[in-house]
């Protein structure tokens, strides 16, 4: 049975939260500077004392140094800390970081925990993940054309990434490369942990995009003859696709929950612009299509909100949860959209300036349908998984269906 009642701790932990973003968090935006996030000497202390509340990088267990929070517990306190742009990276939370420090948790071997992971949980460094390609497709990586040859004690990668995000300013990333050709297709690659002073790392660009919320920009970078120890081989050989999925499957359910708060964050400024602005001698709130808006609005984020609730319940009961995964990603792109479009609408033209946050928040939003994963392949995944469980449970005539 489903219990929707948080916790005695789970109510402290939004407590706390709740006041620090709006104490620290909400006036220090205006310091934010486009694609580099805030300045160190703003946000190291502010880390610091997230560290001090016991809310840092909750994603991670303790002995990583982390809060040990589950994926419910996060949820709900990334509802509150993502209604900011710069909330994540205060607490400790944000992509790429949060998804490479979960690979070198579970794959990691001693060493490479003590050099990489643990630094990078403290938020001593910054990281990056090189997958995408512009060659090829980026919804089917088996067509990734990276390559990393074993020479001696020596592997040599070759590659041509883009829109690694994070990458500049960053120590090391994670990269994605074919090292068993010959092997069928979901074993022929692995990861690999390459040092950004190598030679061989070269940042090509960083690409002009859409929004400018993300530390490090989204960049263009290359691997030329790329060495580094075998030891830097990230996991077994040929788990290339399943630690990336591990890392991209929570990745998903993550960036729902910070979605869910900038649509609430969206939605109270939409309520309070239309409590406040007056036209034709009535109050915006007093006219039905603003309280269809509102209402709508409200209904949306409540779906998404239990949707991915009961994602993080099934993954902390140790569930894959693949469907329900694909199914937020998709749903929840197009609510957050849909709150922040209206929001904008009910500010009219102070809704497209940088009075607001809104602005910001819809540039950010478009993309969401594309990154890890576009809409559609998270559709097919849905259909084809419900087509997949109806066969299973079915007995006889195809028009007839009797079920188990």
């Amino acid at each position: 049975m489903y219990n929707f009642s948080p916790s005695s701790e789970q109510e402290e932990m939004i407590k706390k939260a709740t006041a620090f973003m709006e104490e620290y968090v909400y006036p220090n935006e205006k310091h934010m500077v486009p694609h580099r996030g805030l300045p160190s000497e703003i946000l190291k202390p502010l880390q610091q004392k997230v560290k001090d509340m016991g809310l840092w990088a909750a994603h991670m267990p303790k002995e990583a140094g982390g809060a040990g929070l589950g994926l419910v517990s996060l949820a709900l306190l990334s509802e509150v800390v993502g209604r900011s742009p710069i909330g994540p990276y205060i607490f400790g939370t944000m992509a790429p970081d949060a998804g490479n420090s979960e690979i070198l948790w579970h794959a990691g071997t001693e060493e490479q925990k003590r050099k990489y992971l643990y630094p990078l949980v403290n938020g001593d460094i910054r990281s990056c993940f090189a997958m995408t390609e512009p060659e090829v497709s980026g919804s089917d990586p088996r067509l990734l054309k990276a390559t990393a040859v074993l020479d001696g004690d020596e592997w040599v990668i070759n590659a041509h990434k883009w829109f690694t995000t994070g990458a500049i300013g960053s120590s090391f990333s994670i990269v994605m490369a074919k090292t068993d050709p010959d092997a069928p297709p979901h074993k022929q690659f692995s990861l690999f942990i390459v040092d950004h002073d190598n030679p061989g790392f070269e940042i090509v660009r960083e690409i002009p995009v859409i929004g400018d919320h993300f530390t490090g920009g989204h960049c263009e970078v290359r691997y030329t003859n790329c060495r580094v120890p075998k030891e830097n081989l990230l996991g077994p050989r040929g788990e290339g696709f399943k630690l990336a999925q591990l890392r991209l499957g929570t990745g998903r359910i993550t960036h729902a929950m910070r979605w869910i708060g900038i649509a609430k964050r969206s939605l109270d400024l939409m309520i309070g612009y239309a409590l406040k602005r007056e036209t034709r001698g009535k109050r915006l709130a007093d006219y039905q299509t603003i309280q269809n808006f509102i209402a709508d609005s409200t209904v949306e984020i409540e779906a998404f909100r239990l949707m991915t609730l009961k994602a993080a319940w099934m993954m902390d009961a140790g569930y894959e949860a693949r469907k329900e995964i694909s199914a937020i990603k998709f749903f929840g792109a197009q609510v957050l959209h849909n709150v922040i479009d209206r929001a904008i609408q009910v500010h009219g033209a102070l809704g497209v300036t940088g009075d607001t946050p809104l602005e910001g928040f819809y540039r950010e939003a478009r993309t969401a349908r594309i990154y890890d994963g576009p809409d559609e392949v998270h559709r097919m995944v849905v259909a084809r998984s419900m087509i997949k469980e109806f066969k299973q449970n079915m007995e006889g005539d195809l028009c007839a269906p009797k079920y188990k």
